[in-house]
């Protein structure tokens, strides 16, 4: 068996020793080098070219994060993160999997053995699952979800002045930077015709153009920045307060004008300083609706979440329920990144709340997610702990079998990149029961192929999509159709 390159990052000279005898152990796998900084990674990365990566967070002269960016810039392999279990440490974990990073594991705290044996174990697993995807030709690296900068400020707020774009050359030859635009382009040719398992299914993918744009359409926000500047206003200058005072003022109307509840203020995005942008963003959520939508995901989710959230619109009339594969802490602070690019609102979903529109649902990490009634026929989510469902929890089919029976709801399933079958009984199931839409994210831009692929092998689709085409589709069928 040939043995895959690791480049191993750590500050700790401990967890390098650590995780470079876990790696060694297994014939699979050798270790490049070893890096106690993200400087030191990037230098190496270039010279050594390594297969995969292990990227610790938190480290002096530069960071996981900005080593990342750098590395997937310039040299894209897969990186597996490595996360301590704090706000700080999950809030990051999450920006790295939007930034490129191919998965994550938890951070031994250092202090029982068994951690670290376990850690080690799924560090492993980690890597095997990238070497099979990249074997298979299933594992596909995608340009990093740019963050964003509201376009209009409040009076007196600072403006971040960008650091300089990076000068390295793209070395990856599928992946290709437009000198205008800078977007980031993915070349793939997508199938025009249906395979024989997916006869009659609705392919949007065209033949007229073989280039996909995966970004976002966002104003890009970088992660470092090189200083700060007020905004040029001579009349902020003079009277700040006064100016700010007339802002407040003039958000109050807009307040009077529209009925109790219907507009809530937030920061965006939630991980930037409160003396940042703010923007108002308005509330149309109702608890009466006809559609529902529930989507599964896991490896590349948060990326491809990021895609189809941000595409509906902040009155997009139906909940929906999200199962994306991750621990617990982590989807809390996954629900609060997505909520500060889109226009609905997105929170971690809290058991016994009632359902309502314009509103993505994420299942907590460690909890099963369902469809339940408070038994006066108001829906409500139902949050469990019964166990594992195929190692999964929570399961993706766990929330598709709960909708089974709601036949009074036109509903909307959806899975999206990952690896396993996780979903794809449930999606049968559901077609079989009615749903009016089952929506599979097409192979070219999937993350793993391994999730949408069971579906389509079971016969249970009824579009396969690429992620582009995901939020206009159900935009179609739940808005236009309402």
């Amino acid at each position: 068996m040939s043995e895959f390159n690791v480049l191993i990052v750590d500050d700790s000279p401990f967890m390098r020793k650590v995780f470079s005898d876990f790696i060694d152990a297994d014939a699979a796998f050798k270790v490049l080098a070893t890096a106690s900084n993200g400087m030191e990674a990037v230098d190496l990365a270039l010279k050594l070219k390594p297969d995969i990566i292990t990227m610790d967070l938190e480290m002096p002269q530069m960071n996981g994060l900005e080593a990342l960016q750098r590395i997937m810039a310039i040299h894209p392999v897969p990186v597996i993160m490595l996360s301590a279990v704090t706000d700080n440490g999950t809030r990051n974990t999450i920006k790295a999997l939007h930034y490129g990073a191919f998965d994550f594991i938890r951070k031994p705290d250092g202090a029982v053995k068994l951690d670290i044996q376990q850690v080690g174990l799924q560090l492993l697993e980690k890597l095997h699952i990238a070497v099979e995807m990249m074997k298979s030709g299933n594992f596909r690296m995608l340009p990093a979800v740019e963050e964003k900068v509201e376009s209009t400020a409040m009076p007196g707020a600072i403006v971040l002045k960008p650091a300089e774009p990076l000068k390295e050359e793209n070395k990856n030859p599928l992946i290709s930077a437009d000198p205008i635009s800078q977007k980031v382009m993915i070349k793939a040719d997508l199938p025009t015709v249906d395979p024989p398992q997916l006869k009659g299914v609705d392919l949007t993918a065209k033949k007229e153009t073989n280039t996909i744009n995966l970004n976002p359409p966002l104003a890009p926000l970088p992660t470092s920045y090189s200083g700060i500047t007020k905004p040029k206003l001579p009349e902020l200058r003079q009277a700040p307060e006064t100016a700010r005072n007339q802002e407040i003022k003039n958000v109050s109307e807009i307040e009077k004008k529209l009925p109790a509840n219907r507009l809530t203020k937030a920061i965006i995005p939630s991980d930037k300083p409160a003396s940042a942008t703010i923007k108002a963003k308005i509330n149309y959520a109702s608890t009466t609706f006809t559609h529902l939508v529930a989507i599964g995901t896991s490896t590349g989710g948060p990326r491809a979440l990021h895609e189809v959230l941000t595409g509906l619109p902040a009155d997009f009339p139906a909940p929906v329920l999200i199962v994306q594969h991750m621990p617990p802490k982590f989807t809390h602070s996954l629900a609060q990144r997505l909520d500060s690019f889109c226009s609905i609102h997105v929170r971690e979903a809290v058991d016994g709340e009632p359902l309502e529109t314009a509103t993505a649902y994420i299942a907590p990490g460690g909890k099963h997610m369902s469809l339940g009634n408070d038994g006066k026929g108001n829906l409500r989510i139902k949050l469990s702990e019964e166990g594992p469902r195929g190692g999964h929890m929570p399961s993706v089919d766990v929330l598709f079998e709960s909708l089974i029976g709601h036949q009074q709801l036109k509903r909307h399933i959806v899975l999206m990149t990952g690896m396993g079958s996780d979903g794809a009984r449930g999606m049968k199931a559901l077609q079989s029961d009615g749903a009016l839409t089952t929506i599979a994210e097409a192979e070219q831009t999937c993350v793993v192929y391994g999730m949408p692929r069971s579906a389509v092998e079971l016969g249970a689709v009824s579009h396969l999509l690429p992620l582009q085409g995901i939020a206009s589709t159900l935009i179609h069928k739940v808005k236009h159709r309402n």
